[in-house]
C-alpha cells in the first residue's frame, strides 16, 4: 500500500514513511501480482482484490464496472465478496449483486 507523509508528501503524492495515511487504495502492481487467484472477486480477470475491508468496499462500489463476465461469474464473485465482507466486518445490505442495480 502507498503512504504519504503528514506534511506535503512527495511531488508524486507518495511518501517514503508509513505513517498510517493511505494515499491511494489502489494496490501496487507488484503486490497484486503476488496474490493468488482466490484473493480476487473475479479471479479469471484478477479484478477486485479482497484483501481487507477497504478493498471489499471498493469491490462492491466497482462491481458494475467489471466487463466481459457472465452472470454466473458475477454470482460467484458476489459470494466471494460476501465472504470477505463477513471476514473483515463490512456490512452489506444487498443479498445479491442484482440488488445493486435496482433503483
Amino acid at each position: 500500500m502507498l503512504w504519504t507523509t503528514v506534511l506535503g508528501g512527495s511531488d508524486r503524492g507518495v511518501g517514503h514513511r508509513r505513517l498510517g495515511y493511505p494515499v491511494d487504495m489502489a494496490m501496487a502492481k507488484r503486490e497484486k501480482d503476488r496474490l493468488g487467484d482466490d484473493a480476487f472477486a473475479f479471479p479469471k480477470e484478477r479484478k477486485e482484490p479482497l484483501t481487507d475491508a477497504a478493498h471489499v468496499r471498493n469491490a462492491i462500489a466497482r462491481f458494475d464496472q467489471v466487463s466481459g463476465v457472465s452472470d454466473a461469474e458475477r454470482d460467484r464473485a458476489w459470494k466471494r465478496i460476501a465472504g470477505a465482507a463477513k471476514k473483515f466486518g463490512v456490512e452489506v445490505s444487498e443479498g445479491t449483486w442484482r440488488e445493486l442495480f435496482e433503483s
